[in-house]
């Protein structure tokens, strides 16, 4: 009898931390073929023993669309035994078969072009992000649990009331209105591409409007901060802490551009800006160039690139990390226990904090914008030298005031 199982095609990808095709091993006679399904996740999220997805923030609407074509690949191999078939069949000849039968599932060959869900994935397949991909994906997950019937619905059935509805529902498991409005503005970017492409008029986004709430302030105060640099934590948590300070120290620089830089130059630290392009320089302060000699890289001017694939996998357990810090307690059996200082504790929040103290320290606006990273391009050298001293000098008495009340 054939078999099917999942199988993760790594004969390319080589690296076992990223995504790699999902297929479908079909075994026949001694010989394996492989069907694509069109998915990609890594290692850690499949459960071969199980055959499903685990640990995916979609493996829910992921597990659904594999049992089904599992159930169709098993309906072919079934009706192929009933007619006497399969046993006559080489392993290519039953794979073409499946493949055929997969590919003229109705969901996929519905022509009607009215319809939401076709054009919505049709719209999210096309998004050259991957991070983009997962959101939008997220969104659809979201989509098919509250409405069973999705797959049918029009453009035209989408409504302001069937919005509101998909709010409230989005509201039990998500409080933010910030967060709920990204789903909110997927679907309106599906909508603006149907219309685009004349595939529909309708347009419930008129009368539905997406308004944000303001955001919560993620800054510490001076005091905070003092009481947070000078946490007794473990050895673990030290060196996240040590981080943060740096974050800090070098006025709240972003974690990618921390982990790319390569090395300082005259005192300063200078690099090109992942998010503007835009040339970015700094003096580096004593209190800063210690926390950087205890974390040398090999490649690069700090190790995290070393011991990281890349710097979003050390930037989500660095937040998770900082979350945690705080006194640490050993019990019976030498279990832990954490009594974090502030427990929303994330790098954002060392920009936050640098830019409100400075503010506080009544340094102009323009050079605290200037000092993130978010001040206008220069034209001469006299600008840029200008520029420089500012923030040189901005962010010394900020330093100064929080590590030495001075």
């Amino acid at each position: 009898m054939a078999t099917l199982r999942l199988y993760l095609d790594r004969r390319i990808v080589k690296d076992k931390t990223a995504p790699a095709p999902l297929k479908l091993a079909l075994g026949h006679k001694g010989n394996t073929a492989l069907i694509p399904l069109n998915i990609s996740v890594t290692e850690a999220q499949l459960d071969r023993r199980g055959n499903k997805i685990t640990n995916h923030p979609n493996k829910a609407f992921l597990n659904d669309y594999i049992t089904q074509r599992m159930l169709c690949a098993q309906t072919v191999i079934l009706q192929m035994k009933m007619e006497g078939e399969v046993d006559r069949m080489d392993i290519t000849t039953l794979k073409n078969h499946i493949a055929a039968a997969l590919s003229n599932e109705p969901e996929e060959e519905a022509q009607d072009k009215g319809l939401f869900l076709p054009h919505y994935r049709k719209f999210m397949e096309r998004k050259g992000n991957p991070h983009t991909r997962e959101i939008y994906s997220l969104t659809l997950t979201h989509l098919t649990r509250f409405a069973r019937d999705i797959g049918s619905l029009r453009f035209e059935d989408i409504t302001k009331s069937w919005l509101t509805d998909f709010d409230n529902y989005l509201a039990r498991t998500s409080p933010s209105k910030n967060a709920r409005n990204i789903h909110l503005r997927n679907i309106r970017a599906v909508f603006n591409d149907a219309i685009d492409e004349e595939l529909t008029a309708h347009y419930p986004f008129r009368k539905f409007k997406i308004r944000g709430v303001p955001t919560a302030k993620r800054s510490l105060t001076v005091e905070e901060l003092r009481t947070l640099f000078a946490c007794d934590c473990d050895d673990t948590q030290r060196k996240y802490l040590d981080i943060f300070k740096l974050i800090f120290m070098l006025c709240g620089i972003n974690v990618i551009d921390l982990c790319n830089a390569t090395k300082i130059s005259g005192g300063r630290l200078e690099y090109n800006r992942a998010k503007t392009g835009r040339l970015y320089s700094i003096k580096v302060e004593p209190e800063a160039m210690e926390i950087i000699g205890r974390y040398r890289g090999k490649s690069h001017l700090l190790d995290i690139l070393d011991r990281y694939g890349n710097y979003k996998d050390y930037a989500k357990r660095l937040n998770e990390s900082l979350k945690r810090i705080g006194h640490t307690e050993t019990g019976k059996r030498g279990k832990k226990t954490f009594r974090p200082l502030f427990p929303q504790l994330t790098t954002y929040w060392a920009r936050h904090s640098w830019a409100t103290i400075a503010a506080s320290l009544d340094i102009p606006k323009e050079t605290i914008a200037a000092a993130l990273g978010h001040g206008g391009n220069t034209v001469t050298d006299i600008y840029i030298d200008f520029d420089r001293k500012k923030i040189d000098e901005a962010n010394r008495r900020v330093l100064d005031w929080v590590l030495y009340g001075k």
